[in-house]
């Protein structure tokens, strides 16, 4: 009897392996960069030329330097914002994400008769904190060509990562290369 429970389930364990999958293509980045993310440096008269140019225009969008190295031709910047008002749509499914929080309750005393009711509130979201969006872009400017990637993330006022997507669109490219 045994031999029969342990062979069962060698056939089951085989059974539930055997269900494994493994992922039809690798993981990329979804939408798509645009086309006009990747663009000729002859455009803008030579790479080391255009990545000077490129921290000059960053800057003067706002953002911060993170990382440059100009033998490589690398540009990394980001900037940050505040979010007044985010609502996030899946704070409620976990009951900590509402406007108004009450907290209170009452007890008994064990001598005598003593009953005391407290209730305290607080309406907003967590005080000191706020949600915010960061912005980073990252740009290669090597031999004839210059390619720019950028990305948005969200956080919610407690710092959790809420969303993130690739935000390399025809409106920032282009915006872009027209200012470089």
């Amino acid at each position: 009897m045994k031999t029969v429970s342990v062979s069962i389930s060698i056939v089951c364990l085989l059974v539930l392996a055997g269900c494994q999958s493994v992922p039809a293509r690798m993981p990329q980045a979804e939408p798509a960069p645009s086309a006009a993310c990747y663009f000729p440096a002859s455009q803008t008269a030579g790479s080391h030329d255009a990545l000077t140019r490129s921290i000059t225009l960053l800057e003067e969008w706002g953002f911060e330097l993170e990382t440059t190295d100009t033998e490589l031709g690398l540009v990394t910047a980001s900037r940050q914002r505040n979010l007044i008002g985010y609502y996030d749509p899946y704070d409620n499914a976990f009951g900590y994400g509402r406007n108004m929080q009450v907290f209170g309750g009452f007890g008994l005393g064990s001598r005598g008769s003593s009953i005391g009711l407290g209730v305290g509130g607080r309406v907003g979201g967590h005080p000191g904190h706020q949600a915010v969006e960061v912005e980073r872009v990252s740009l290669l400017a090597r031999g004839d060509a210059i390619r720019i990637s950028r990305d948005i993330r969200r956080f919610d006022p407690l710092g959790d990562l809420r969303e993130s997507y690739n935000a390399s669109n025809d409106d920032f490219c282009l915006r872009f290369q027209g200012a470089l």
